[in-house]
């Protein structure tokens, strides 16, 4: 990376460094001086489709020298036919998020062909994961471009209509989207039938959710406020790893709608960090609880050291709605040099991707391929009273079926 230039005394006199020259000792006062160096011209905005040939350094009219700089993307996508936000290098089969970006990054000029094969060469980082097919309406990811003039729009044009970078932010240059990170939300859209006990006879277009059964919903909802043990959300952690232990600030379930023909509802919630499918076995144990498989009393022992079996929600719904950035934003948001991290801006073009591209994906999906049905098939098998020992073969009978249900996807759903 190029390094800022530097002036340094030399005979009383400041002079000025080019990027990469040592500073030398100061001259004798019987040595003439040595003739300044011809100024350099400045890079030609043309020249910023040159640079993506090149390495570290943009290329610049007369030999010039442009550094990149770190900057932020507010980004919105569909997930729906990707394999997940992380790009996974060497592997064509499966396409994410990430491939799409970098590509359209490097047709842009924003970034040398080279660093598309190693993203750390722009220190590239994600706020959040994303799973299979789970889409975001409010995702930053950090990293270092050569500022090209009208850069947002020269991206998006090498970007396919479902993924959108909606603005660029200039940041710190130790700035890390997910260590800074203070918190995420995300929201789960679902038919409001899953809500409903499984003795109730309606179908998925006659069912409406009442006032009380979405009272109930929300009470069980808050019970997941607060710092919670959640090694029964996830996989790979025992009861006793501290990482199992997760806040959450918020969780709830909005008023219920009606689209093409189906009531919907959305759940909210907001936490500091979540673990692989933690998000998806929260709201599946509260579908199990709601729809009379499983006693209320199974939350306070699933936070237990107890194993518990949960059952995992599908993960067509999950959308990461929004980042938080609270405390970078009270520390550098005003400093005069760098710009706050929100959405306000934006929010008109963020709405309008969210009706155009995320809702109907959701809801023309649902009613084409009946996820939430199948999955619900699904919970007789769960034994909510088994005991660790016997947990096993369940958790795997369980895991084949949820498979056939999302397509296997065991990536990580955010950080």
């Amino acid at each position: 990376m190029a390094e800022a230039e530097v002036e340094v005394e030399a005979g009383g006199k400041r002079r000025r460094l080019e990027p990469g020259t040592e500073a030398q000792e100061p001259q004798s006062p019987q040595l003439q001086p040595q003739a300044p160096a011809p100024a350099q011209a400045a890079p030609t905005p043309g020249n910023g489709l040159k640079r993506a040939a090149g390495g570290e350094e943009g290329g610049g009219g007369g030999g010039g020298k442009s550094p990149k700089r770190k900057v932020v993307l507010l980004l919105v996508y569909s997930g729906k036919g990707y394999h997940g936000m992380q790009r996974n290098v060497g592997s064509a089969q499966f396409k994410t998020i990430e491939d799409e970006l970098v590509s359209a990054l490097v047709g842009a000029g924003c970034i040398p062909e080279n660093h598309g094969n190693d993203m750390r060469k722009m220190s590239f980082q994600r706020s959040a994961r994303t799973d299979k097919g789970v889409s975001a309406a409010g995702q930053i990811v950090s990293l270092k471009l050569w500022l090209i003039d009208n850069l947002v729009e020269k991206v998006n044009e090498n970007l396919p209509p479902s993924i959108k970078i909606l603005g660029m932010r200039r940041v710190t240059g130790r700035f890390n989207s997910k260590n800074t990170c203070d918190a995420r939300t995300y929201f789960y859209m679902l038919p409001t039938f899953a809500l409903g006990h499984k003795d109730e006879g309606d179908g998925p277009e006659t069912f409406r959710l009442s006032a009380g059964a979405l009272g109930r919903v929300n009470k069980l909802l808050g019970c997941y406020k607060g710092t919670h043990n959640f090694h029964n959300f996830t996989s790979g952690k025992g009861p006793r790893d501290p990482s199992a232990k997760r806040y959450i600030m918020e969780m709830f379930c909005e008023a219920p709608f009606v689209c093409q023909g189906v009531e919907f509802a959305v759940l909210k919630v907001k936490g500091q960090s979540f673990m692989m499918h933690q998000i998806r076995k929260m709201i599946g144990l509260l579908i199990a609880m709601v729809r009379g498989y499983a006693p209320e009393a199974i939350l306070e022992q699933s936070w237990g050291e107890e194993k518990v079996d949960v059952p995992k929600a599908p993960g067509l719904g999950l959308v990461l709605d929004t980042v938080h950035f609270e405390k970078y934003n009270q520390r550098f948001g005003n400093d005069g040099v760098h710009q706050a991290l929100e959405w306000t801006d934006v929010e008109p073009q963020r709405a309008a991707f969210k009706e155009d591209h995320i809702y109907p994906t959701i809801v023309t999906t649902e009613r084409e391929e009946q996820s939430m049905a199948n999955w619900l098939n699904t919970l007789p098998i769960h034994d909510f009273t088994a005991t660790a020992s016997g947990i096993q073969l369940t958790d795997n009978h369980s895991k084949k079926m949820n498979d056939e249900v999302d397509g296997g996807s065991e990536a990580g759903e955010s950080d």
